[in-house]
């Protein structure tokens, strides 16, 4: 599917982290993940013994829970070449916070630190490992693109995904007036904040709508289930969709949309 390089079976090998969101609500991110880095020239392989990465209770402060799931996922995932997350808030997570979190456990630090090393966010390790330039898919309309806080600022994360978008035939990339300020969702917050939460995600929603966009992309599901559940109380005619899912040609699928909206 990918144009440039061919697959092949000395590729490296990758553990894909599916994530939880996308586990338990969007699968077929996950799969056309594995098409993006299979096409890219990786042999893939998920890991059924992966669980959540962590985050929640690393953000909660419950430092002890999190270092337990911390160790977990280093023993599922270190013998991989990479691990690679469609999701820049589990990546960020692997690589940033794991090696801070085991920094003292004389038995993960050393792991920790290798396996932060090789993991990466979805767009960012196909154009910057892969070497992936261009993706052979169609996806008609205008579309804007939102980059999630943990992509951009932890991972640095914003030239890959407008890279790749750019070769999808039949798309037109319309950039929002603040595509870096947050939606409002950022885990826990828009639970213990949600006043806050939704003052920030009303003038996000105000600036996508004011591109005339027909849909909005991004690379982490939480952004877009917190995204798409305005859009759907608005009644707004545009579709959230994950990266990924256009990346790949995967968008038989409904428009993703909060859980609450599927009835």
């Amino acid at each position: 599917m990918i144009s440039s390089p061919a697959p092949s079976q000395q590729g490296p090998l990758v553990g894909l982290f599916v994530t939880c969101l996308v586990d338990l609500f969007r699968p077929s991110i996950g799969f056309a993940a594995i098409k993006l880095l299979e096409a890219g020239g990786a042999r893939v392989e998920v890991p059924r013994a992966q669980t959540c990465c962590g985050q929640p209770a690393y953000n909660s402060g419950d430092r002890k829970d999190a270092a337990a799931i911390a160790r977990q996922v280093v023993e599922t995932f270190e013998r991989f070449d990479y691990v690679v997350a469609p999701s820049g808030s589990c990546a960020g997570m692997l690589r940033l916070h794991y090696p801070r979190l085991l920094d003292d456990d004389p038995e993960y630090a050393e792991r920790a630190a290798a396996l932060a090393a090789k993991s990466f966010e979805l767009t960012s390790f196909l154009v910057g490992v892969l070497g992936v330039g261009q993706v052979d898919a169609a996806y008609a309309g205008r579309v804007t693109y939102h980059d999630s806080c943990s992509s951009l600022r932890e991972l640095h994360v914003r030239e890959a995904p407008r890279r790749l978008l750019a070769s999808v035939d039949g798309l037109s990339l319309i950039e929002l007036g603040e595509s870096e300020v947050c939606c409002g969702f950022g885990g826990a917050f828009s639970v213990k904040h949600p006043e806050i939460s939704g003052a920030i995600l009303d003038a996000k929603v105000r600036d996508i709508l004011g591109t005339g966009a027909t849909t909005v992309l991004a690379g982490d599901l939480g952004c877009l289930m917190h995204i798409a559940g305005r859009l759907a109380r608005e009644r707004a005619i545009v579709e959230a969709r994950h990266v990924a899912e256009v990346l790949a040609g995967m968008t038989e699928d409904p428009a993703i949309a909060a859980p609450r909206q599927r009835r």
